[in-house]
């Protein structure tokens, strides 16, 4: 036997032989070891469990919500809003250039602080002349009243004069009338020439008393014209005391002042500008502020003036502020627009209207700067 018949190599396994023994063992997957049935199940797994949770979930929510809307229903808010103010515009009522200007943009002023000065020299020598004026009536009205008070002296001298022409005229007539009984009587007893006489000094006796009384006419007639002439002295001195006020009223219009304490806005004046009468230069952002809020006409039923609020506004979102309702406007704002709806053409269909409600801001902090046309979102306590 040769060697190759005794060490004969051992043949390669056929591509079958696996199949025929069983899967290759590298090629063989781990299966999961199988359940243990004395193992506990999961507490998640349990459908009590879970059946349990999900009723006590419901519960919670819906006693979330139940107290949700407890507490909501107390309040109205609304997004709608916004800070208002009544700004106040300042316009020179002068016209004339703008030689000093005391205040910067945004600057707090004060009551009565001056801000603009309007070149003033026209109307210093409106009042200069004003007075004049004034002066020259008070000396015609000094000198009316002097006037008055020798007429008067003359009236009584006049009437006077007057008294005593009728004594010598009354005298004389009956001298006459003692010589006429008497040359009645007796004719020889009375010459003709005392007659003639007697009858001459009659006639001028009653001459002369009427020129007293003319004269004294004429004197009372001078008295009511002096008097006339000092009330219209008095009229003159008043209108020229009118010229003084108006004079003085546009010379005080050459200096502006603040009408109220806020902040300065808008300004557009400067130093050496030639302003026009009624042109705006700028304007007053004043310290009382509110917020104009637009609730729905379905959140009025239960407002009412007084009422607290809380207000947020966007500039100093951490900050809370406290105010209360003031107003509430009796329309919505649909009614004051330039061209109102009319409903009763076309087509209608009805939208909930905002109606303006007025909520004055009780305190305001320090550090948060608002003004107006900042949003804000009120909240108001109803019930």
């Amino acid at each position: 036997m040769t060697a190759e018949s005794e060490g004969e190599a051992p043949s390669e396994p056929s591509p079958d032989a696996g199949d025929a023994k069983g899967t290759n063992p590298d090629d063989v997957k781990k299966e999961a070891p199988p359940a243990d049935p004395k193992k506990p199940k999961g507490l998640l797994q349990r459908p009590a469990v879970l059946i349990v949770g999900g009723v006590t979930l419901l519960l919670v929510l819906t006693l979330v919500g139940v107290l949700w809307w407890l507490h909501a229903r107390h309040f109205e808010s609304t997004d709608d809003a916004f800070v208002d103010a009544h700004l106040v515009h300042l316009a020179p009522q002068i016209m004339g250039q703008v030689v000093s200007v005391t205040v910067d943009d945004n600057q707090r002023v004060e009551v009565g602080q001056p801000l603009v000065v309007i070149d003033s020299a026209d109307t210093q020598a409106h009042v200069a002349q004003a007075e004049a004026q004034r002066a020259q009536a008070q000396a015609q009205l000094a000198n009316a009243q002097g006037q008055i008070v020798v007429n008067e002296a003359t009236l009584r001298q006049s009437e006077a004069d007057a008294a005593a022409a009728q004594a010598q005229a009354t005298i004389a007539a009956l001298d006459l009338a003692r010589f006429e009984r008497l040359a009645a009587i007796n004719p020889a007893a009375v010459a003709q020439q005392q007659l003639d006489q007697a009858r001459t000094t009659q006639q001028f006796a009653a001459a002369q008393r009427d020129s007293a009384v003319r004269v004294t006419q004429v004197r009372a007639a001078q008295v009511a014209a002096s008097r006339t002439l000092v009330a219209a002295g008095v009229q003159q001195v008043a209108a020229a005391q009118a010229e003084v006020d108006e004079a003085g009223i546009n010379l005080g219009y050459a200096r502006i002042t603040s009408p109220i304490a806020g902040h300065v806005a808008q300004k557009s004046v400067a130093v050496g500008q030639y302003v026009q009468p009624g042109t705006q230069i700028l304007a007053i952002v004043p310290m009382q502020l509110w917020v104009t809020a637009n609730f729905k006409e379905t959140q009025l039923d239960l407002m009412r003036a007084g009422q607290v609020a809380t207000i947020r506004v966007d500039a100093c979102p951490e900050a809370v502020i406290h105010g209360h309702v003031d107003s509430i406007q009796r329309g919505a704002g649909q009614a004051f627009a330039v061209l109102p709806p009319e409903n009763a053409t076309g087509n209608f269909v009805k939208v909930v209207q905002r109606v303006p409600v007025k909520i004055v801001l009780d305190d305001v902090p320090a550090d948060c700067l608002i003004g107006p046309g900042m949003s804000a979102e009120p909240q108001v306590r109803v019930r």
